[in-house]
C-alpha cells in the first residue's frame, strides 16, 4: 500500500469525537481523530514497512506521523532519518512518544539521546529524555552504562526547576523509569525523586504529572522493579 492510500484509510477511521479529545491534549491539525486500536489494525496487517513510514510521517498528519512510529523497520532507521523526525515533531504525542519508541529500538538511541538532550528546542530535548526512558525500559542492564544514568539523574535533579512546559514531565519520567526499570538505581532515583519533590507544570487535557518516588514505589509493591519490556512501543 502506499501513503496515500493509509492516509485515505485512515481519514475513514476518524472520529469527530476523539478527534475533539486530541484537540484538548495539543495535537494540532491536520489530524482525523483515529483511535489507536484502528491504527493498530493497521499495524498487524502492515507489520514493518521503512520505506511507507517514511512517506506517512512525511504527510504531516499526527494519525499518519504516529502510525509510522507504529510501522517503522527501527534498525533500518539512519541517524539521518531520525534527525528528520525530531526536527519535524509537531506535538508532545509525537515527540514524547513516537519519535522516542522509534530510536529507542533503532542502532542509534543512546546516541541521538545524548545529542537531543541538549537541545535548545524543547521539542528536540523532550525526545532525548523520553528515548533514554525508553532505553531504560528495552536494555538489559548489563547494556546500560549506570554511571552515565546517575550521572543524568543528577542532571534531571539540578535542572528540571528551570525548564519550560512539557519537558520537566519527560525528564520526571527518566527519573521514574530509571526507578522502575534498573534494580542498582532504583534507590538513587528514588532520592533524586525526593529531593526533586513535586514538579508543577501545565499538561493538556486531564493529563498530569506523577510524583516519581510514589510511582517508583508502587512498581516496588507490584515486585515488578528491573522487569523489562518487551518493546518501547505501545
Amino acid at each position: 500500500m502506499t501513503a496515500i492510500e493509509i492516509v485515505k484509510e485512515l481519514e475513514s477511521l476518524g472520529t469527530d469525537s476523539y478527534k475533539r479529545v486530541m484537540l484538548n491534549h495539543g495535537v494540532p491539525e491536520p489530524f482525523f481523530g483515529v483511535k489507536i486500536e484502528e491504527m493498530k489494525k493497521i499495524q498487524k496487517r502492515i507489520k514493518k514497512d521503512y520505506q511507507l513510514a517514511l512517506d506517512l510521517f512525511d504527510t504531516g498528519i499526527y494519525d499518519a506521523m504516529y502510525l509510522a512510529g507504529l510501522i517503522a523497520d527501527d534498525l533500518k532507521m539512519t541517524k539521518k532519518d531520525l534527525r528528520r523526525w525530531v526536527e519535524k515533531s509537531n506535538c508532545s504525542g509525537i515527540s514524547q512518544y513516537t519519535v522516542p519508541w522509534v530510536a529507542a529500538e533503532s542502532n542509534h538511541g543512546r546516541e541521538l539521546a545524548l545529542e537531543w538532550i541538549d537541545s535548545k528546542k524543547e521539542s528536540v530535548a523532550t525526545s532525548g529524555w523520553a528515548t533514554l526512558s525508553s532505553l531504560v525500559a528495552i536494555k538489559d542492564d548489563a547494556e546500560l552504562d549506570l554511571a552515565e544514568l546517575k550521572q543524568l539523574l543528577q542532571r534531571v535533579q539540578k535542572t528540571i526547576h528551570d525548564q519550560p512546559n512539557f519537558l520537566p514531565y519527560a525528564m520526571n519520567g527518566f527519573v521514574i523509569a530509571v526507578g522502575s526499570y534498573v534494580k542498582g538505581l532504583t534507590s538513587f532515583a528514588l532520592e533524586v525523586g525526593t529531593k526533586i519533590g513535586k514538579v508543577t507544570v501545565e499538561l493538556p487535557g486531564d493529563c498530569k504529572m506523577p510524583y516519581s518516588p510514589e510511582y517508583i514505589q508502587k512498581v516496588q509493591k507490584r515486585g515488578t522493579i528491573g522487569k523489562k519490556r518487551k518493546s518501547a512501543k505501545c
